[in-house]
């Protein structure tokens, strides 16, 4: 009876430190993002990696007798490198509203930092990495100290035959779920292995770049003769504007429709008085919250970028791209990069007459956070150096990809209605760049701040389609991708708008045909991924053969401006 009543405190201590140790553990391995924002949330859940951890340190033990110094903070470390797996994989999603990526993420993670480090004050950004670092440090040594007393728990031989049929339960468990008719997984957090297997699989492909004839599907027939935009006076100036996180939720979503309906109405009533007309549709975007260059590519190449690695292997091959179709047919080819602001070698497969960059758009005007150039400003400078109708010129086909509405949306450049102005120096006043400077900034609820960044892009398109775009013009708006998850919610979809504004009715009645809608709301339903929307355009910009219809019974889009569609 002695040795019993004895035996029944050390059980009990044993049971309270290896739950203490085996609960720390198993937090850091099943936490969830707290939506929004980049914080995380407890979850009670099991890890069930972690349940299998705890048999293989068994086995250690049994073998080795003991886990050693070194062995611990071996452990520790590779413990930690799972933890930050973690981080990344819950917050990737919630924040980006899609899966991680660390090949490709960490590529561009230093860029990231940079945009912050032009967000937040000096002082700011400091004293963040050295809480990151103490913090990683100090959870190591958390980690490195319960993976030590799990060690020491099992050295007892008591309770192993326990612990393996837990193990054993819990393995069965999650052995016999069987989707959407036996939930058995429902006290279990998703595990890590799969991203870890799927980061793999995508370091292996990206490795072997001369798989692109196999992986990438077929390129759309770019054999088209771009005949459907000719018209009086002439062959039509091409713009293809990627409306940076321009996406469906501003349409979706209730209250950020209401928010926008005021300068969407500025933007049709513009459409209207310039005698243009517009209609609209809805494509799924390749990416969601970022990777701009996914969907560059997907409707440059008419190629399904939803893997970043297949976008790698694309720029690796000779595929034909809307550049180079509108090139061969006498079009001068122009990119309008502001964004981008390194060497970038991989523009060459596009084969641009001209790919300007940051540096190379000539903006003489004052910076406006990390994306320096305003997008009026840098519109003001592609229609005065390659889009202004003064002299004869061959026709443009001119990408230009915008910068103003991408995260974190502040600061937002003050509209200008001198547009000659804006290619000066003098771009902005003083007192225009401290206000729009002294604006509010939220990281984690950014909302407003997009909305603001949208309204911004509607009135400055609005102005330049109403007093400064040239005749003939076909300017096709496709919004890039959904704004992050912080501004979308969770569950949104990938869709992004598509607008094309023209002056000529008859290239419009055949996207009517295609499914597109006049007005500027697109209809509920995708009209399918976004490179396939390269295969509609071809289409449109050729005209019907003879004998050939429009595809629809009457003229859709009316030929007088003061009833257009989307006014």
């Amino acid at each position: 009876m002695k040795c019993a009543d004895s035996a029944l405190p050390s059980a009990l201590g044993w049971l309270l430190r290896f739950a203490l140790a085996f609960g720390l553990l198993n937090t850091l391995l099943t936490f969830e993002n707290r939506w929004p924002g980049f914080g995380v949330a407890y979850m009670p859940r099991l890890s069930f990696e972690l349940c299998l951890a705890v048999v293989a340190l068994m086995g250690w033990v049994i073998w080795r007798g003991s886990l050693s110094p070194r062995a611990a903070t071996v452990s520790a470390t590779g413990f930690m490198a799972l933890v930050l797996v973690r981080y990344a994989s819950v917050t990737a999603a919630a924040v980006m509203g899609r899966p991680v990526n660390v090949y490709w993420d960490g590529r561009h993670a230093g860029e990231l930092l940079r945009v912050a480090a032009q967000s937040w004050p000096v002082w700011q950004g400091v004293v963040v990495l050295l809480a990151l670092l103490l913090g990683t440090l100090l959870l190591t040594a958390v980690a490195r100290r319960a993976i030590a007393e799990l060690a020491r728990g099992l050295a007892w031989e008591r309770p192993r035959p326990w612990l393996l049929a837990g193990v054993g339960v819990c393995t069965l468990s999650f052995a016999a779920y069987v989707p959407e008719q036996r939930d058995t997984r429902w006290f279990f957090s998703l595990p890590l292995t799969p991203t870890l297997v799927h980061q793999v699989q995508l370091l292996a492909r990206v490795g072997r770049p001369g798989q692109a004839t196999q992986v990438l599907g077929p390129s759309p027939v770019f054999d088209g003769d771009l005949s459907g935009l000719v018209s009086d006076p002439g062959a039509a100036d091409v713009l293809l504007v990627f409306a940076e996180s321009y996406g469906a939720i501003t349409f979706d979503d209730t209250a950020q429709a209401a928010a926008l309906a005021a300068p969407r109405t500025e933007l049709a009533e513009a459409i209207r008085a310039s005698g243009r007309f517009v209609v609209s549709s809805r494509v799924k975007a390749p990416t969601f919250g970022g990777s701009s260059w996914l969907s560059h590519a997907a409707l440059l190449a008419g190629v399904d970028t939803s893997d970043p690695a297949d976008h790698d292997l694309l720029l690796t091959s000779q595929r034909p791209t809307l550049v180079s179709h509108f090139e061969r047919h006498g079009y001068r080819t122009v990119g309008w990069m502001p964004g981008l602001k390194r060497p970038w070698p991989e523009g060459v497969f596009y084969g641009f007459d001209r790919l300007a960059d940051d540096a190379g758009i000539g903006y003489r005007g004052p910076d406006f956070g990390y994306w320096r150039i305003p997008d009026q400003a840098a519109m003001a400078l592609l229609q005065a150096q390659e889009l202004d109708r003064a002299s004869d010129r061959s026709p443009r086909f001119a990408v230009f990809a915008t910068t103003s509405t991408h995260a974190p949306f502040h600061p937002v450049a003050p509209f200008v209605q001198d547009w000659s102005r804006l290619t000066q120096p003098d771009a902005y006043m003083p007192a225009e760049m401290a206000a729009a400077l002294a604006a509010p900034l939220s990281v984690t609820e950014p909302l407003s701040q997009y909305l603001e960044s949208l309204r911004y892009q509607f009135a400055w398109l609005a102005d330049y389609l109403r007093q400064v775009a040239p005749r003939p013009l076909v300017m096709v708006i496709v919004g890039d991708h959904q704004p992050p998850a912080l501004v979308s919610g969770p569950g949104a979809s990938w869709d992004v708008p598509v607008h094309v504004v023209s002056d000529n009715p008859a290239l419009l009645q055949r996207l009517l045909g295609s499914g597109f809608v006049p007005g500027l709301t697109p209809p509920a339903h995708a009209l399918g991924p976004l490179h396939q929307l390269t295969t509609v355009l071809l289409e449109a910009f050729d005209a019907p053969g003879a004998g050939e219809t429009l595809g629809i019974e009457h003229v859709a889009v009316p030929d007088a401006p003061h009833s257009a569609p989307g006014s």
